[in-house]
């Protein structure tokens, strides 16, 4: 094999074999986690009819993922650190592709909701085990840019081809083909990851958090429950006041859990301590808030206002697909002249742009004036956040942490996506009102649409507040146990101004 020793971290390199068979499986699972993001949106109207939810049940069809996911994705980075990536990857893809088989079999809503729980369990193993096996093939230089570049675009094709997908899978094979798509891709990844690299030896240490991930898990859960069942009791019912207390009680007693177990707690609290973590991890969890939302209110919009087919919305959503991947590549060319918060910053601003843009939609609308224009401009700001926000969350962080930043990353944004949708929608349906005209509906959607360019906006002030200005987000930053000080450009504002700047020891 041939190696070589990175001036940045004085540890052997992967051989381009090896290192591009972990790309080629991390894009590839990846793709397969943001597919099933997106993927049964456009089919909730068909999946509502033929398994009898209600407006706001049917929501749960995506919480159930968005909270298991979320909820143990923290456990399922420790586990990765703790057990080896490539066997926590291996057994998450596993459970992942029985339970989209359960999922297309389902013939009542609770199987249905369940096998999507246990799709996020499944997704919650095997997106922060590749994620770790990439940043640890990748671990600095213009390598680690492209890799990312090209998990980005993965990313954000998985989630836009998603909405395509499931359109015409709907219409043409039933709503139950879009979670049975999902097992011949769960099939092709397991082959490529049984070939990869293992990646780092197991941290040998306590047992993963348990308790803590049920805890973070049922505290989120019923904090979404309570928020959603405003429908049905005022926020200032006692059903209401009592489940978002319980709610909080729980979310209080993980913190609590993590600063005193005597085990390995699902997040070290010094890790939050790098400002380029907090940062990236708060501009994530609404990132995820805005952009499940949208694609919920742009899909229903376009059926049960516009009465577009499912395959025909499908195809819609094509610009916004080839948007994300255009800006992912931005991002790579322009990642090595710019820094990351500066790509954030802009790609935020050009998002929280487009959604708003959407909230100006109206009842008798059409594609070309209500979604294409702000279609492309929301899809090329999303794709520019993408690899910038990924690299810049686990800059810094110790190799033998990767799984637990990149677990974190990926459980502020499940988690922003449930609250957001949980919040938003709710929102959106008390403006709407009981009366379902396509007017009402429309008020409704273009509420819950504003909202979310506000939350990006939010997201803007977060990557100027808290993110520095020199932070590279493209290699790790150095520490004390990494090699003698030596000096290396350094990509982005340095790098363009071509001077080097020195890594000393802290």
């Amino acid at each position: 094999m041939t190696a070589s020793v990175g001036a940045t971290t004085g540890r052997p390199a992967l051989d381009a074999g090896r290192s591009g068979r972990i790309l080629t499986a991390a894009a590839l699972v990846q793709f397969l986690v943001s597919l099933d993001l997106s993927v049964v949106n456009v089919g909730l109207p068909q999946i509502a009819a033929g398994l009898g939810f209600g407006d706001v049940g049917l929501t749960w069809v995506i919480h159930a993922y968005a909270l298991a996911f979320g909820g143990l994705l923290l456990l399922g980075g420790k586990a990765a650190d703790r057990y080896g990536r490539r066997r926590v990857l291996l057994g998450g893809l596993a459970l992942f592709g029985v339970a989209s088989l359960a999922g297309g079999l389902a013939q009542v809503p609770w199987e249905l909701v369940a096998a999507r729980a246990a799709q996020g369990v499944g997704a919650a193993a095997l997106a922060p085990a590749a994620l770790a096996l990439l940043t640890s093939a990748f671990p600095s230089g213009r390598a680690r840019v492209r890799a990312f570049g090209v998990w980005s675009a993965t990313n954000a094709a998985g989630a836009a081809l998603g909405v395509l997908a499931g359109g015409l899978l709907t219409e043409y094979a039933g709503w139950r083909a879009v979670m049975l798509v999902n097992v011949p891709i769960v099939v092709a990844a397991l082959a490529l990851a049984a070939r990869v690299d293992a990646g780092p030896a197991p941290v040998r240490g306590g047992r993963p958090d348990v308790l803590g991930a049920v805890l973070a898990t049922a505290g989120t859960t019923l904090l979404v429950f309570g928020i959603v069942r405003t429908d049905r009791y005022a926020w200032t019912s006692p059903v209401t006041l009592t489940t978002l207390a319980v709610a909080a009680a729980l979310l209080a007693t993980f913190v609590v859990v993590e600063r005193t177990t005597s085990r390995e707690p699902l997040v070290r609290p010094g890790l939050f301590a790098h400002r380029s973590v907090a940062g990236a991890n708060a501009y994530n969890l609404l990132v995820g808030a805005a952009m499940a939302s949208a694609f919920y209110f742009v899909s229903l919009y376009l059926q049960r206002v516009l009465g577009v087919g499912p395959a025909l919305t499908g195809l819609m959503f094509l610009p916004f697909a080839l948007g994300v991947v255009v800006g992912s590549v931005l991002a790579v060319r322009l990642g090595y002249r710019l820094a990351p918060r500066t790509l954030l910053v802009v790609g935020g601003a050009l998002t929280a742009t487009g959604f708003a843009w959407f909230g100006l939609i109206s009842a008798d609308g059409s594609f070309a004036v209500d979604v294409l224009g702000p279609s492309i401009v929301a899809s090329i700001g999303f794709g520019l956040c993408l690899g910038p926000v990924v690299s810049t969350a686990t800059d810094g962080v110790a190799r033998h942490e990767s799984g637990s930043a990149s677990a974190l990353l990926n459980s502020s944004r499940q988690i922003g996506a449930s609250l957001g949708l949980a919040a938003l929608g709710t929102a959106a349906h008390d403006r709407t009102g009981p009366v379902l005209t396509p007017e009402a509906l429309t008020g409704g959607y273009a509420l819950g649409l504003t909202l979310s360019a506000a939350l990006l906006g939010a997201a803007v002030l977060i990557a100027l507040a808290v993110l520095r200005r020199t932070t590279s987000g493209i290699g790790p930053r150095p520490s004390a146990r990494l090699s003698p000080p030596t000096s290396v450009t350094w990509p982005g504002r340095g790098a363009r101004r071509g001077r080097l700047l020195p890594w000393r020891r802290s």
